[in-house]
């Protein structure tokens, strides 16, 4: 039966006291009261994730995947539980602890790229340096460097509105990496994109990841999480499945959900 912990990944199964990685879950619950029902989007996850990983999280409509990734994104706080994140318990932070961790620790990457439409390239990959407090001229020297890293410096000064879809998606990255995150976590990254670009920005996360990134990646399509190095699926906010996958890009055999 699978867990919430991939003991051939890891090496760990839940509720011991073997050490922890990067992300850290133990019997996390998310419940949501509506009327005089009780939905549980998560019930009762244990989770460990390492620096380094490339993770990708399945699941059908209603699974938990989207609380679970706004729940490590600190987008929100979870009903009961644990999670620590670089070794910070985060259930118990308040709303500005959680707005500065989420500008330290981490780089999000959305369906929909959410760029400043009024802005250009660059401007939009300094915007979270400028909440970090970061001088101008330390901004500009930074933005371009990332800019390059996902190849768009010949695009700084352009608009979104003058970028490809697949162009507009890797200044997202850039945004989210300029701060040079503990965590980069993508929803639906590919959900705008036709199939080439699809494999053009997975192309680009697989170098990220090799790079030494930690990536956490939502996705429904399996040819994209076969890009990942471990997929984790979910069912009722649960863990039925959490597998490797093999360096050429399929999934892992001898696990399977319960």
């Amino acid at each position: 039966m699978a867990t919430g912990i991939s003991e051939t990944e890891s090496g760990q199964q839940s509720g011991t006291s073997a050490p922890r990685g990067l992300i850290s879950l133990r019997a996390l619950r998310k419940i949501y009261i509506m009327g005089d029902q009780e939905v549980r989007a998560l019930d009762g996850v244990d989770l460990d994730i390492q620096k380094g990983e490339f993770v990708a999280i399945m699941g059908p409509s209603g699974s938990g995947k989207s609380t679970l990734m706004n729940l490590i994104g600190c987008l929100d706080t979870p009903t009961s539980g644990s999670f620590l994140l670089n070794g910070q318990e985060v259930s118990t932070m308040d709303e500005n602890q959680l707005a500065d961790l989420r500008n330290r620790e981490i780089g999000f990457v959305f369906q929909t790229f959410n760029l400043l439409p009024r802005t250009s390239a660059l401007q939009n990959v300094e915007l979270p340096l400028v909440y970090a407090g970061i001088s101008r001229q330390e901004r500009r020297k930074r933005a371009h460097e990332t800019l390059e890293r996902v190849q768009l410096e010949d695009r700084a000064t352009h608009a979104p509105s003058e970028l490809s879809g697949g162009q507009r998606q890797r200044v997202a990255v850039a945004r989210a990496l300029v701060n040079n995150p503990s965590l980069l976590l993508a929803d639906e990254p590919t959900g705008n994109l036709d199939s080439k670009t699809s494999l053009d920005i997975m192309g680009l996360f697989s170098e990220l990841h090799q790079a030494g990134n930690t990536i956490i990646l939502v996705t429904h399509e399996p040819d994209i999480a076969a890009y990942a190095t471990r997929t984790i699926k979910l069912l009722d906010g649960r863990i039925v499945s959490d597998i490797g996958n093999s360096p050429g890009g399929e999934g892992a055999t001898g696990a399977s959900p319960s």
